[in-house]
């Protein structure tokens, strides 16, 4: 259940430089807020860019693009949360009118430069959440699948619909749609272009969770919250090791996948919340972890 209280700092703007912005009221597209009091390490990425239902456009890429590079030094991010501050919408896919306008060369460039936020939103060391409230096209359904979780509003849309306009998907869509659903359900979906709702998603396992929508169009960001608050508790460097254990290991066969999940086994056994994991069940009590605070050594690269 999702808790009242609630600390909130302010939004923090982020605008890229030498863009002009479609934000609200001429506003930065992309803000960002870390949470306070019990929801401390949980922070949000806001998309807002109403005039264009959060259209992935040169400076909404490039804002995003600045926000991550920032947030990902930040080791005090413990989830981060994708929602959107345009009602009925998560994200409506590619800025199309903006496309028209560019020659090919410009257009592949620029899509190089989508695949590579996407990517870079896939590869966040911390978990990630899409709270998909409305809309998730194309693009915007690329972006969700890139995080971790998804949750969605049972009443919203998505689908990768680039074949309905003579596209195919380009930001992940051929890659990680199959490794969500399978390769057969994956290829129907992109074939055909099919939209489907929150709840028929989450029958197919393409978001975590559904939920009925509310008055104020927010329910997806309740629930998404409320996960976050469940990812909170537990011990960061495990949850951030667990991570590149899963996504490594999927990439790999399982015998490689074993060797990977080993060395990231072998990074969490010197830190002080495997103790403190250990002490706390021996003494019966809630475990207080302390993350980085004593983890003088990074994570290392695994190839």
């Amino acid at each position: 259940m999702l808790r009242v209280l609630c600390l909130l700092r302010p939004w923090r703007p982020l605008r890229a430089r030498g863009c002009a912005s479609d934000g609200a009221a001429g506003g930065s597209e992309i803000q960002v807020r870390a949470l306070a009091g019990p929801d401390q390490g949980i922070t949000e990425i806001l998309m807002n860019r109403p005039r264009a239902r959060n259209a992935l456009g040169n400076v909404f890429v490039s804002e995003l693009l600045e926000t991550l590079a920032q947030l990902r030094e930040d080791r005090q991010v413990r989830v981060l949360l994708f929602r959107s501050g345009v009602k009925g919408v998560f994200c409506a896919g590619a800025d199309l009118k903006e496309r028209e306008q560019m020659s090919e060369a410009e257009v592949g460039v620029f899509v190089q430069r989508l695949r590579g936020l996407m990517n870079d939103i896939a590869a966040f060391p911390a978990p990630t959440i899409a709270a998909m409230d409305g809309f998730a096209l194309g693009g915007g359904l690329e972006l969700a699948l890139a995080c971790d979780l998804r949750v969605a509003a049972s009443s919203a849309i998505m689908g990768l619909i680039e074949t309905t306009r003579g596209l195919l998907p380009g930001a992940g869509g051929t890659q990680r749609l199959p490794r969500c659903l399978g390769v057969a359900l994956a290829k129907e979906l992109i074939f055909t272009g099919r939209r489907l709702s929150g709840t028929e998603a989450h029958a197919l396992g393409l978001v975590n969770h559904a939920v009925a929508q509310n008055e104020e169009g927010d329910a997806a960001y309740h629930r998404a919250r409320a996960l976050a608050q469940e990812i909170l508790p537990q011990a960061p460097i495990a949850v951030r090791l667990g991570k590149v254990a899963i996504d490594r290991g999927m990439e790999v066969d399982i015998a490689s996948g074993m060797a990977i999940e080993g060395m990231c086994y072998a990074q969490n056994i010197p830190t002080r919340d495997r103790l403190e994991g250990m002490a706390a069940f021996r003494e019966k009590r809630p475990p207080t972890f302390v993350g980085f605070r004593f983890f003088t050594r990074m994570m290392m690269e695994i190839k």
